[in-house]
């Protein structure tokens, strides 16, 4: 009786401490809400509440990006703005958000999570424009407090995973500003300095994830939309340089995805690095990768080094 009632003690001291340091892990962050109280744009100003379930989140009623600061010692005054993956359906901000942004750490890199707003919302007006105007507003105000954050204004780029990867190559590649809300931010430029793309949605015509595309312009989509939308049509030669990664057994999104987009950019000269792995499927993440897709994450921290995103020094 006495043995079974102290591995009760145990197990419930231990349970305790775990979600003792959860909770302080997730404290770290400071979330910062992207636009003013009563200027949200594209809103019909319905009253409304965020929706989570088992680490998703299905509705944003307020964007905001979560904040990973690195030390003062080990900054390497770069940031990546991290979009999550879910389809356009809901954001799996733990896996492909805040593992990631705990990793760029690593690197010497401060990291944001963007929670957006999806294009499901019946609060929208326009839904296909309301991710890409919390991506943009969300890189102009980290370029707003570059200086207070340790951050040069040249080395900020985006990260995005699966449909994420869809928003962050258009934050990459639009050139209309969508996200004008007559403030100081809006000083500062929208668009990435460079480009992480994991897994992404690219196109929406023949190559197209079905779900992404539909939730993100509808069913029905006209076919200007459509290829207003496939990205690997919208590059220029004003687009920033990208790293993708794709799995060849992906079976979700085709990886022609990344391999349109890397032609496109390669057509516009510019500077850019793929790597389809045999392995991996519609799961590249930080852990538990087959074979050779586990090398991904070197390889991006060696493309970072020689873009001179970050330096082998720890002085910047």
């Amino acid at each position: 009786m006495n043995h079974i009632s102290v591995q009760s003690i145990v197990k419930a001291v231990f349970v305790f401490c775990f979600y003792l340091f959860l909770s302080f892990d997730i404290s770290a962050q400071e979330v910062i809400p992207l636009w003013p109280q009563g200027k949200l744009p594209n809103s019909k100003g319905l009253s409304q509440k965020d929706s989570i379930n088992n680490e998703r989140l299905f509705q944003v009623v307020n964007p905001r990006i979560h904040a990973f600061f690195t030390s003062v010692q080990e900054n390497k005054r770069a940031a990546v703005l991290i979009i999550p993956g879910g389809g356009y359906h809901h954001l799996s901000f733990n896996i492909s958000g805040f593992q990631l942004a705990k990793w760029f750490n690593t690197l010497g890199i401060n990291a944001f999570v963007l929670d957006h707003r999806l294009p499901l919302s019946p609060d929208l007006k326009e839904r296909e424009k309301a991710p890409l105007q919390d991506a943009q507003r969300a890189m102009r105000m980290i370029r707003a407090h570059a200086d207070q954050w340790g951050i040069d204004p040249n080395k900020i780029g985006v990260l995005g995973t699966s449909a994420g990867g869809h928003l962050a190559a258009t934050l990459g590649t639009f050139e209309t500003d969508f996200s004008k809300n007559n403030d100081s931010h809006d000083q500062f430029k929208f668009r990435p300095d460079f480009m992480l793309l994991i897994s992404p949605v690219i196109d929406l015509g023949k190559y197209a994830h079905k779900g992404s595309r539909d939730n993100l312009l509808g069913p029905s989509p006209s076919e200007a939309l459509v290829n207003q939308y496939s990205l690997h049509k919208q590059v220029t030669k004003n687009t920033p340089p990208a790293f993708l990664v794709h799995a060849f057994n992906d079976k979700a999104v085709s990886p022609q995805n990344s391999m349109l987009f890397y032609q496109a950019l390669l057509d516009h000269q510019i500077p850019s690095s793929l790597h389809i792995f045999n392995q991996g499927g519609h799961a590249i993440a930080l852990r538990n990768n087959p074979g050779s897709t586990n090398l991904w994450t070197s390889l991006c921290e060696a493309w970072l080094t020689e873009i001179g995103i970050i330096n082998e020094n720890k002085s910047n």
